[in-house]
């Protein structure tokens, strides 16, 4: 062991050494822990696997199988050749212990007195794993007023530091200390909101909560979840956009959101008072404060809470925060800051095919300088590559950074470990094609690991999706991608599965680096390019940041593969420190406009004074100039008056009118708000309701500006619309002869702001014919096709939209047209199911929904007392008739996929059973 590491582990390429240097009996591949071939051993358990791998060719033949490839070896330059890395900025703990040690500092126990955590919240955290914390955590936990609440906290820490537990311990120590506390957990992206949901609901599994009462709002409403008498659990609750439970402020303890969904939350809250028992609030990755595309809404919901004054705390974390002093100063918080790891990073540039150690960002910018040199000097040790990839025989590896992705993937995999390879959204599944047909030959695979993959491959085929032609190439190799053009169920078998070690090497986006916690032992990065740009130094951090998992690798290790004309950038990238975090409220978007109409229309500020005072809380306060700061408002105040959303009877003083309120409620921008008003307005005057066009046309979401038409596919739509479709586009000013230019590859004018707002209408017609068919039972595959639009934006589609809807009916409901508000709200039931009416009821069975639904409907199954009384094994041809693709297996194949939609059938039965029980109790109550 080199005497400078400070901890005992291998490299993945010292693990593929010791692999290669095993005897030639023994053949050991990823995913499998003994050698296959062991003396002793009949052969007949091997031949298992070839057997069932053609099973499962031959079932899901889609075409000629291409040929495989074989990966680029790896060499190591020489025996010192890494000597010169230098030490991480990630690993300051490579000296110490692998493990923090209870017998060294007390304080390392979760049960220890001054945290103040009660036993079964400790007892909890122990069975999930976490029987202590790491110094820093304590040091961070113990600082001046956190465990009181009495102080706000940001603090910044690698990923995979272990920041959100600091986070949890203190909203949880809140929740558990009083039994009316509420507390807010804030995350970006919905599966973030989904994975820490599940994991906090475990965490408070049977915990009784002190002095439970019901509070002022759970009495005045029949809340989904009122809490039952002798009830004292703690309620975590999801709210994010396309759930299918719209859960309100009395519903939960521990309400986990997103940005909108927060800030709606809260908005409400204050507006009816029940504000008072909020406790805690919690902003994760706050370096997106800045983004004023969503990020700001974290600002708009800490300063109304500054502003409101009574006792919350605020805990903002982040693992890229660059100025972190200013947000202390926003929040007046106590800081923390760590570099801490528990997974000591070795990181790398490969550049023309060599890679060159670079374990620290000013080690890598001093390693790409010296590769930009024409004339390097002999003398730079510095200079020399730790290892080269060979250049590759076959043609699909010519590209040298194409060619080193594949060998260091595949090399990670041999040795049993798993990596993540990022790369933009058009080179996912290529890049996931050519490393399988790198892979080794599965029929050598453990049988164990073969099994799982054929299950995960049964279950991607059992989605109302069907299976995706590159997944069944790749997943048997143990590859697979992972982008938003895949659907959500897609995506999380896809997640799981990498996590469990069925898939070793996961290609994916790097929004992924952001939105899901999987860690890898080796990451690898395909270009520093995502699409045109470059990644910034967050996301890229982010990026390098998923190397190493704690538990199951001694180290992580990340590559940079660099193309050759983007050396300079990627030196510049290198050296770019993170960005400096500022309010993003006065960009073009104009956000302080949302931020003034919400604080006036509930009621937080209704005077020039208490604007004012507003604004001083704002960090928009601390990172603009004074000056700049009063013209924004001013001229966002008169916009607001000038679109109608605010008025001012007197001088200096503001109150919301009518219309403002109704924006505000239904959760729009001002821009946004404006132009759903003038749609409606028009739609007043004359609403289609012989056909259902206009309404899902008013249903569509307006915010969605990035929507490329395919104007071909749109004539062709077209032309299909019946009378009552062409008159809705009449109405809206929609012009056939227009759509024929555009097909014919004309341009769309949007210089004017009418032009724009045309422009914007035909976007939102497009995607209200999705829609059309979507409610109209059309599987979201063949949408996906019909359209030329991923799967996953259809599916993101149909969830936003009833979002949307739900904010349009309070829309129509604050502005008074309660004759419109009754005929979207009874057409938002088809929306949420997608079918049609006869189907409604059906829908409402789990795994029951659109074609579904249909097939079921067909067969006899029209109620859900039919289903209900049905029994599970008679359901198994009809679901395997609601499949997408008619896919005919052979044997163990056959008999796997039937087992899974047996037990679908169970769960659906069962669902149908309790439907029908409360439906006979709601009988019984009328009668």
């Amino acid at each position: 062991m080199d005497p400078r590491q400070g901890i005992f582990h291998k490299t993945t390429l010292e693990s593929t050494t010791t692999l290669q240097q095993k005897s030639f009996h023994t053949t050991t591949l990823a995913g499998h822990k003994r050698p296959l071939a062991e003396p002793g051993d009949s052969g007949q358990q091997q031949a298992a696997v070839p057997r069932r791998q053609n099973e499962f060719q031959r079932a899901s033949a889609v075409g000629k199988e291409l040929p495989r490839l074989t990966a680029s070896t790896i060499a190591a330059t020489g025996p010192d050749a890494d000597t010169t890395a230098q030490p991480s900025e990630y690993s300051q703990r490579r000296v110490a212990q692998a493990t923090p040690r209870s017998i060294v500092d007390r304080s390392l126990s979760l049960s220890f007195p001054r945290y103040g955590l009660p036993s079964s919240l400790v007892n909890n955290l122990n069975a999930l794993g976490i029987k202590e914390i790491y110094p820093w955590q304590k040091q961070c936990l113990l600082g001046p007023g956190l465990l009181n609440g009495s102080k706000n906290l940001v603090y910044t820490a690698p990923t995979g530091g272990g920041k959100s537990l600091v986070a949890d311990i203190l909203m949880l120590k809140k929740v558990l200390e009083d039994g009316n506390a509420k507390a807010l957990l804030v995350l970006p992206y919905v599966a973030l909101v989904q994975e820490k949901v599940r994991w906090l609901r475990s965490v408070v599994q049977d915990i009784k909560r002190q002095n439970s009462q019901p509070d002022a709002s759970e009495k005045r409403e029949n809340s989904l979840w009122q809490r039952r008498a002798g009830d004292d659990t703690v309620r975590v609750v999801g709210f994010f956009g396309g759930g299918k439970v719209r859960a309100t402020w009395a519903d939960f303890d521990i309400g986990v959101c997103t940005f909108e969904k927060a800030n709606t939350l809260i908005n409400t809250a204050i507006d009816d008072c029940t504000i008072t028992n909020l406790r805690a609030v919690v902003l994760d990755e706050l370096h997106m404060v800045d983004d004023d595309h969503r990020g700001y809404l974290m600002e708009l919901i800490a300063t109304k809470l500054l502003s409101l004054g009574h006792d919350v705390q605020i805990i903002g974390m982040s693992a890229t925060l660059q100025n972190i002093d200013l947000l202390s100063r926003w929040l007046d918080a106590h800081i923390y800051s760590t570099f801490y790891r528990p997974v000591p990073i070795e990181e790398y540039l490969v550049h023309e095919s060599q890679i060159y150690p670079a374990s620290s960002t000013s080690g890598l910018l001093k390693t790409a300088t010296q590769l930009a040199s024409t004339h390097p000097s002999a003398s730079q040790p510095q200079n020399h590559p730790v290892r080269i990839v060979h250049p590759s025989p076959h043609k699909e590896f010519k590209d040298p950074v194409l060619n080193a992705v594949v060998a260091l993937a595949t090399e990670t995999a041999r040795s049993g470990y798993g990596a993540l390879v990022f790369c933009n959204s058009h080179g996912c599944e290529s890049d996931a094609r050519l490393i399988s047909r790198a892979m080794n030959d599965t029929s050598c695979l453990d049988p164990a690991i073969m099994e799982k993959r054929l299950d995960l491959l049964a279950d991607l085929r059992s989605l109302s999706t069907g299976l995706d032609p590159c997944l069944a190439e790749t997943v048997i190799s143990g590859v697979a991608f992972h982008h938003a053009g895949l659907t959500t169920e897609e995506r999380d078998l896809i997640a799981s599965a990498y996590d469990s070690g069925v898939l070793k090497i996961l290609v994916a986006t790097c929004s992924l680096a952001a939105g899901i916690n999987l860690p890898a032992r080796r990451v690898i990065l395909h270009n520093a390019r995502m699409g045109r740009d470059l990644v910034g130094p967050s996301m890229l951090r982010q990026m390098r940041g998923r190397a190493g998992r704690k538990g199951k690798d001694e180290i992580g290790e990340t590559y940079l593969c660099c193309r050759k004309d983007d050396l300079q950038a990627v030196i510049e990238l290198m050296h770019a420190d993170l960005p400096q975090i500022s309010s993003g409220l006065t960009t073009d978007r104009h956000r302080i406009q949302r931020a003034l109409l919400e604080v006036i229309a509930i009621k937080l500020a209704n005077s020039r004074d208490t604007v004012e005072d507003y604004i001083q809380k704002t960090l928009l306060n601390l990172s603009t100039e004074p000056d700049v700061i009063t013209a924004h408002v001013e001229s966002s105040l008169q916009d607001l008056a000038s679109m109608g959303f605010i008025r001012s009877d007197e001088p200096d003083l503001y109150d919301a009118t009518q219309l403002g309120k109704a924006v505000v409620t239904s959760s729009l921008e001002p821009e946004d708000g404006a132009f759903v008003h003038r749609e409606m307005q028009r739609a007043l005057r004359a609403f289609v309701m012989d056909g259902e066009m206009h309404i899902l046309y008013t249903f569509t979401p307006v915010h969605d500006t990035s929507v490329t038409v395919n104007w071909r596919v749109f004539r062709s739509e077209m032309e299909g619309l019946d009378d009552s479709g062409l008159r809705v586009m009449t109405f809206l000013g929609l012009k056939p002869t227009q759509v024929n230019k555009m097909a014919q590859g004309g341009n769309l004018k949007e210089t004017t702001p009418e032009e724009k707002e045309i422009a914007r209408v035909y976007r939102r017609f497009y995607l209200a014919l999705q829609l059309r068919d979507l409610c109209n039972e059309m599987p979201i595959h063949i949408v996906s096709h019909k359209y030329d639009t991923p799967r996953g934006a259809v599916q993101n589609l149909a969830q936003t939209c009833q979002g949307f809807a739900a904010g349009m009916i309070k829309f129509c409901e604050q502005m008074g047209w309660g004759a419109m508000a009754a005929i979207l709200d009874h057409f938002s039931d088809r929306l949420n199911a997608g079918a049609k009416s006869d189907l409604l009821a059906l829908t409402k069975i789990t795994f029951i929904k659109s074609r579904t639904a249909r097939v079921f409907y067909e067969n006899g199954l029209k109620t859900v007392a039919a289903v209900a009384n049905a029994d599970p094994k008679e359901l198994v041809p009809i679901l395997i008739q609601a499949q997408p693709s008619k896919v005919r297996l052979k044997s163990k194949d056959e008999e796997k996929y039937e087992e899974k939609l047996l037990a679908k059938a169970k769960i659906i039965a069962d669902s149908a059973n309790r439907l029908w029980q409360i439906e006979m109790q709601q009988q019984v109550y009328e009668e």
